[in-house]
């Protein structure tokens, strides 16, 4: 089923035209300066990011070598998201943007990996970890090589984004619960499907605060997303995907 699902999504992505880069998107309904910083609530609000990326590292440093690679990927992405997008927030524009748009696939596909590694086997989560990082990293660089020519492509980023909010649901409610917890990581993609929605309210959500915009939003949410994410992962050693099997149990199942 897993597989169906990935080989319909990749399909339609390549059936589909190529998705153009909205030309208005860079220009944010709260493009304020405040203590001489452009944009400064689109830019302040990606501190959150650092923090929860450095406790998720702080977290995951007593884990297994099995899960520690792909945890300390995720935890180091979110800081890079929020470095990313104060950078691209500066200075709004293409360029900048692929720095914001890197190290998102990154942090998306190292979680996937987890819940892989977690959920339906330790082989499977880390043969794929390293085609996952490739293939959202390969998204990013297809669009910025098309942008610059004046033809970019967004399906496969698009792809790497929401394709795992499909399977990470599948994945929870198909296989045995495993060492992650279950209940926060229903928390991050409900949060995450909030942040997606806050972004495409960006003039909404200013005209209806009139102090905060969408886009603002949405880096909380999203910062909040991971947060629920770090704490999927139980406290104490050993306790985040400890892939020893139980008695009676088969090796892969979760335990």
């Amino acid at each position: 089923m897993l597989l169906a699902v990935a080989l319909a999504g990749v399909l339609a992505a390549a059936l589909i035209a190529p998705l153009a880069q909205d030309l208005g998107y860079h220009g944010f309904a709260d493009r304020r300066t405040i203590a001489g910083v452009p944009n400064f609530w689109n830019v302040i609000t990606n501190l959150p990011f650092l923090l929860v990326g450095l406790h998720g590292l702080q977290r995951g440093a007593d884990l297994p070598p099995a899960a520690r690679r792909a945890w300390a990927v995720f935890a180091g992405a979110a800081i890079l998201i929020g470095a990313g997008s104060i950078h691209y927030h500066l200075d709004p524009g293409s360029a900048t943007l692929l720095w914001d748009r890197l190290p998102i696939t990154v942090a998306i596909m190292a979680l996937f990996s987890a819940v892989l590694m977690d959920r339906v086997s330790l082989a499977v989560g880390r043969t794929a970890f390293a085609p996952l990082l490739v293939a959202g990293l390969a998204s990013v660089a297809w669009w910025y090589w098309g942008e610059s020519r004046g033809a970019g492509d967004l399906r496969a980023y698009a792809l790497v984004q929401f394709l795992p909010m499909v399977l990470v649901p599948l994945i929870l409610l198909i296989y045995p619960p495993g060492r992650l917890r279950g209940r926060w990581l229903w928390a991050t993609l409900a949060t995450y499907a909030l942040a997606k929605g806050a972004e495409l309210a960006d003039p909404q959500v200013l005209a209806a605060t009139g102090f905060i915009s969408g886009h603002s939003v949405k880096h909380l949410l999203a910062a909040l997303a991971i947060w629920w994410a770090m704490l999927a992962v139980p406290p104490g050693r050993r306790a985040f995907l400890d892939f020893s099997p139980r008695a009676g149990q088969p090796p892969g199942t979760g335990g």
